[in-house]
Protein backbone atom coordinates (compact mmCIF):
# COMPACT_ATOMS: atom_id res chain seq x y z
CA UNK A 1 0.00 0.00 0.00
CA UNK A 2 1.42 3.62 -0.73
CA UNK A 3 -0.26 5.90 0.83
CA UNK A 4 0.67 9.14 2.77
CA UNK A 5 -1.21 11.59 5.13
CA UNK A 6 1.01 14.86 5.37
CA UNK A 7 0.14 18.09 7.44
CA UNK A 8 2.66 21.27 7.06
CA UNK A 9 2.87 24.75 5.61
CA UNK A 10 2.63 25.92 1.93
CA UNK A 11 6.05 27.50 1.24
CA UNK A 12 4.73 29.19 -1.87
CA UNK A 13 1.39 30.28 -3.71
CA UNK A 14 0.62 26.33 -5.62
CA UNK A 15 2.25 26.86 -9.67
CA UNK A 16 -1.16 26.21 -11.76
CA UNK A 17 -0.83 25.16 -15.49
CA UNK A 18 -3.37 23.68 -18.03
CA UNK A 19 -3.09 20.87 -20.21
CA UNK A 20 -4.10 21.95 -24.12
CA UNK A 21 -6.83 20.24 -26.01
CA UNK A 22 -9.75 19.56 -25.89
CA UNK A 23 -10.70 19.03 -22.24
CA UNK A 24 -8.37 21.05 -20.34
CA UNK A 25 -7.00 19.55 -16.99
CA UNK A 26 -5.40 21.46 -14.14
CA UNK A 27 -2.00 20.77 -12.80
CA UNK A 28 -1.12 22.38 -9.32
CA UNK A 29 2.42 21.71 -7.89
CA UNK A 30 3.66 23.05 -4.53
CA UNK A 31 6.27 22.66 -1.86
CA UNK A 32 4.93 21.64 1.83
CA UNK A 33 7.00 22.41 4.62
CA UNK A 34 6.62 19.56 7.53
CA UNK A 35 8.08 19.85 10.85
CA UNK A 36 9.82 17.18 11.95
CA UNK A 37 8.57 15.78 15.27
CA UNK A 38 11.75 15.50 16.79
CA UNK A 39 14.69 17.94 16.20
CA UNK A 40 18.76 17.24 17.02
CA UNK A 41 20.58 20.20 17.53
CA UNK A 42 22.19 21.35 14.16
CA UNK A 43 19.75 19.69 12.37
CA UNK A 44 16.91 21.07 9.92
CA UNK A 45 13.84 21.25 11.41
CA UNK A 46 11.39 20.59 8.28
CA UNK A 47 11.52 18.57 5.35
CA UNK A 48 10.22 20.06 2.38
CA UNK A 49 7.79 17.74 0.28
CA UNK A 50 7.14 18.61 -3.21
CA UNK A 51 3.41 17.93 -4.30
CA UNK A 52 1.50 17.37 -7.12
CA UNK A 53 -2.89 18.03 -7.75
CA UNK A 54 -4.16 17.13 -10.88
CA UNK A 55 -7.51 17.51 -12.41
CA UNK A 56 -10.22 19.27 -9.41
CA UNK A 57 -7.61 18.53 -6.52
CA UNK A 58 -5.26 21.31 -9.01
CA UNK A 59 -8.18 23.26 -9.24
CA UNK A 60 -8.91 22.98 -5.41
CA UNK A 61 -5.33 24.35 -4.62
CA UNK A 62 -5.36 27.03 -7.07
CA UNK A 63 -8.44 28.60 -5.40
CA UNK A 64 -8.00 27.72 -1.88
CA UNK A 65 -4.52 27.57 -1.14
CA UNK A 66 -2.00 30.17 -0.30
CA UNK A 67 1.53 30.74 1.30
CA UNK A 68 2.23 30.02 4.74
CA UNK A 69 -0.90 28.36 5.46
CA UNK A 70 -1.09 25.43 7.18
CA UNK A 71 -2.89 22.28 5.12
CA UNK A 72 -3.58 18.41 5.39
CA UNK A 73 -3.15 16.16 2.29
CA UNK A 74 -3.35 13.01 1.22
CA UNK A 75 -2.07 10.72 -1.71
CA UNK A 76 0.81 8.50 -2.83
CA UNK A 77 4.45 8.82 -3.55
CA UNK A 78 6.13 8.58 -6.45
CA UNK A 79 9.45 8.46 -8.22
CA UNK A 80 10.37 9.04 -11.64
CA UNK A 81 13.90 10.29 -13.62
CA UNK A 82 14.67 12.22 -16.71
CA UNK A 83 17.86 13.18 -18.31
CA UNK A 84 18.71 17.43 -17.76
CA UNK A 85 20.19 20.16 -20.57
CA UNK A 86 23.45 18.59 -19.21
CA UNK A 87 23.00 15.42 -20.02
CA UNK A 88 22.94 14.49 -16.07
CA UNK A 89 20.10 12.40 -14.94
CA UNK A 90 18.05 14.20 -12.34
CA UNK A 91 15.56 11.71 -9.46
CA UNK A 92 12.28 12.93 -8.64
CA UNK A 93 10.01 11.96 -6.04
CA UNK A 94 6.82 13.74 -5.47
CA UNK A 95 3.25 13.11 -3.53
CA UNK A 96 0.64 12.83 -5.74
CA UNK A 97 -2.35 14.32 -4.09
CA UNK A 98 -5.57 11.98 -5.02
Amino acid sequence: MNRVILMGRLTRDPDVRYTQGEKSMAIARYTLAVERRFKKEGEATADFISCVAFDRAGEFAEKYFRQGQRVLVRGRIQTGSYVNRDGQKIYTTDVVIL
